[in-house]
């Protein structure tokens, strides 16, 4: 191995090789789950050196995992455990921040380390947006990140990340490296350092973009959506109609580049907040707006009474901090708090995420952030939506809250002020991680969150999961938050310490494979699910050696699967 690491640093240079347990173990280790060995991790910093080092790690035959920023859910960019049968390669992307805009801003191309926090930014300045306007996109992810992994997200119109321009490397059944070009872009040249420096350098223009019927964007989502008797879930990470060479590839392949799509910004928004106490309610108007509204709403997010009393309490401290801080510094901001909590995790009179701790306890100095009309319905109503109007919709919301829905007894709404929308927004966003806040408080009571991932049938009226008495025995805490018109949830449990979370999880995961639900529905599988057949199918087809992320979706680590 000291001879491969002399090769990598003669490509990246002696700095950007890690090989010492100590300074790789960050690296090693999942965002909120997973860790394991590898040999090194490698930092190129140019397209033409990530070649070169997969050139090496290739005819090294080394098991090789690709790595960005690492904010997946469920550890599918780090090694999972220590029972490879190759030496294991981290090659990290953050460096190779490339992006630039396409055709007036309607697409743009990024390289592997950029964010959709930098996208955004340089979007803003033209009034477009990219997939993702919130959550993935303050704790640093990247654009090839969301689409490796057909991240969701919270708006009605736009799917699952994806696209079927991609520039990528893969490992072929003859065990050679070859890089596939399908990224639509002419004249970059023929080899591969030739096609790579020159789409670095910027060599090409807007008339060197082909188009071929492919897309950029998952455009059939805003119909797909509105199928309220579809016999699979709106989107869910093992959909084979958004698996397609890079999308959704979970490390599969190496990816370069990607085009995608961009949207414009609306020209005005309102936001409504809706409550009841009957799931029933909520279903009722979920159907009559995917079944006849002309517009729909841009979102439309849902949380419990539980969820909102957790998050008041437990994940302050993110909501003021993306208010009054704003979105510009929070990457930074998560991956030092990351690097800290790794490293104090190591001291063994301290308690297990301390950082999360103190921000805690600061989080209570403040006062009171929430808004009197947002808590006065959290006290009348045991369910909340928060629905995102814009434009043509806002109107045609507004008539159908006041006209119809909103004579129903035993509902409210109210349309919010601008303080009121901010605030909901960021309760709604910072209760993503007040489960697992309550948890490292309760560290020495609890069990680690269990945390799933779930796409309903769109038919499914039962949407609010009654559980049995085997399963919530020993429940402390459950958490019910989601993207309601997608009919995507995010269930949150806590149980005491010593609980069999295997088990529970196994036996939930069966009750709602019963209904025809699908899971992951937007975290992708990591090394926590285990992939569908379709899901094993295509990984296999990417890399018929398993070279790239073995293991993915409990699937084999072996040499040739």
């Amino acid at each position: 191995m000291a001879e491969l690491a002399r090769t990598f640093k003669d490509i990246v240079g002696d700095a950007n090789v890690l090989t010492r347990e100590m300074d790789t173990a960050y690296y090693r280790s999942g965002f909120r789950y997973g860790f394991g060995g590898a040999a090194a991790v490698i930092f190129p910093s140019t397209l033409v050196q990530l070649w070169q080092v997969l050139e090496a790690a290739v005819d090294a035959d080394c098991v090789i995992i690709m790595q960005a920023t690492k904010t997946g859910l469920t550890g599918g960019s780090s090694p999972d455990g220590f029972d490879y049968d190759r030496n294991v390669v981290i090659i990290n992307t953050s460096r190779l921040r490339g992006l630039r805009l396409l055709r007036d801003g309607t697409q743009a191309l990024a390289f592997p380390g950029t964010t959709l926090f930098e996208l955004g930014q340089e979007l803003k300045k033209i009034d477009r947006v990219p997939h993702s306007v919130l959550g993935s996109t303050t704790i640093g992810a990247t654009v090839i990140g969301g689409v490796a992994n057909n991240a969701g997200g919270a708006l009605c119109k736009r799917g699952s990340s994806y696209t079927e321009f991609s520039l990528y490397a893969r490992v072929n059944q003859d065990g050679t490296l070859e890089l596939v070009d399908h990224l639509g872009i002419r004249n970059l040249g023929t080899t591969p350092e030739e096609i790579l420096h020159r789409l670095e350098s910027g060599e090409f223009t807007d008339a060197d973009l082909v188009d071929d019927g492919r897309v950029a964007s998952d455009i059939d989502y805003v119909n797909r959506i509105r199928d309220l008797d579809a016999t699979v879930p709106n989107r869910y990470n093992a959909d084979p109609r958004r698996l397609h060479e890079a999308s959704g590839s979970a490390g599969k392949v190496a990816c370069f580049a990607v085009r995608v799509d961009t949207f414009p910004v609306p020209k005005k928004k309102q936001v409504f907040v809706l409550g009841t106490n009957d799931p029933d309610h909520f279903v009722t108007m979920r159907r009559h707006v995917l079944g006849t509204f002309e517009h729909l709403p841009e979102m439309c997010e849902y949380m419990n009474r539980s969820t909102f009393n957790i998050a008041e309490k437990y994940a302050k401290d993110v909501a003021l901090a993306i208010k009054h801080l704003g979105t510009d510094r929070l990457p930074r901001a998560y991956a030092l708090k990351a690097k800290a909590e790794y490293l104090l995790n190591k001291i063994p009179f301290l308690p297990r995420y301390l950082p999360d701790i103190l921000l805690y306890y600061a989080g209570k100095l403040f006062p009171q952030h929430l808004p009197r009309r947002l808590r006065e319905y959290r006290d009348a109503y045991e369910h909340l939506l928060i629905l995102v109007t814009a434009d043509e919709a806002i109107d045609e919301s507004r008539r159908y809250l006041e006209d119809d829905w909103g004579g129903t007894d035993g509902v409210g709404f109210f349309e919010c002020t601008e303080q009121e929308q901010e605030a909901a927004l960021l309760h709604r966003f910072s209760a993503a991680g007040a489960g697992i806040r309550y948890q490292n408080l309760h560290q020495r009571t609890t069990e680690e969150p269990l945390a799933l991932d779930v796409a309903l049938l769109s038919s499914d009226p039962e949407w609010v999961e009654q559980l049995p008495e085997e399963l919530t025995r020993d429940m402390v805490m459950e958490l019910s938050y989601g993207h309601y018109m997608c009919h995507v949830f995010h269930n949150i449990y806590v149980y005491r310490k010593g609980t069999d979370l295997k088990r529970i999880k196994k036996l939930m995961l069966e009750r709602l494979e019963a209904r025809g639900a699908k899971f992951p529905a937007e975290h992708n599988f990591g090394h926590q699910y285990e992939a569908e057949q379709v899901v094993k199918d295509f990984y296999r087809e990417l890399d018929p050696t398993n070279t790239f992320n073995p293991g993915i979706g409990r699937t084999s680590k072996a040499r040739g699967w």
